[in-house]
């Protein structure tokens, strides 16, 4: 009896430990925990017990772990508008923030500009892109 309270214990320890932490750090010895919980309930002895926990937490941890994890994180591609920040641009519309006008090539790409300075930046000039809003680049002369 007692070393089924001890698994008990240890599963409801090990899933208070997860919900605090939320990292996927408790979660796969909590399996194991329960394993051996098992294993106490059908009567095996200790060092039996033991080495089911052992087992059940490293197979649920490097088995169900990489899915687990892929899903809490996906990996994130960046956009289109991500690749242009840094990148240099050639101004083909004079960049004028009081008049509403600019344009850049960014990379093969046109995008409405403006002056992330407030200065007018006359067409040919090169420009380095600083950040985006919405659909429009925020750039400055290099």
């Amino acid at each position: 009896m007692g070393f089924k309270v001890f698994w008990l214990a240890a599963v409801i320890a090990l899933c208070v430990g997860e919900a605090a932490t939320v990292g996927l750090v408790c979660i796969w010895f909590a399996v194991g925990a329960l394993g051996a919980f098992v294993a106490a309930c059908v009567g095996g002895p200790f060092w039996l017990q033991l080495i089911v926990f052992a087992a059940v937490s490293a197979a649920a941890l490097a088995l169900v772990r990489p899915a687990v994890s892929r899903l809490i994180h996906p990996r994130r591609s960046p956009t289109n508008a991500d690749r242009v920040i840094g990148q240099t641009a050639l101004v083909t519309e004079a960049v004028d923030n009081e008049a509403g006008t600019g344009q850049v090539n960014v990379m093969g790409q046109i995008w409405t500009a403006r002056s992330q300075l407030g200065v007018v930046i006359p067409s040919g000039t090169q420009v380095r892109v600083q950040r985006i809003e919405g659909v429009k680049v925020f750039v400055e002369t290099l």
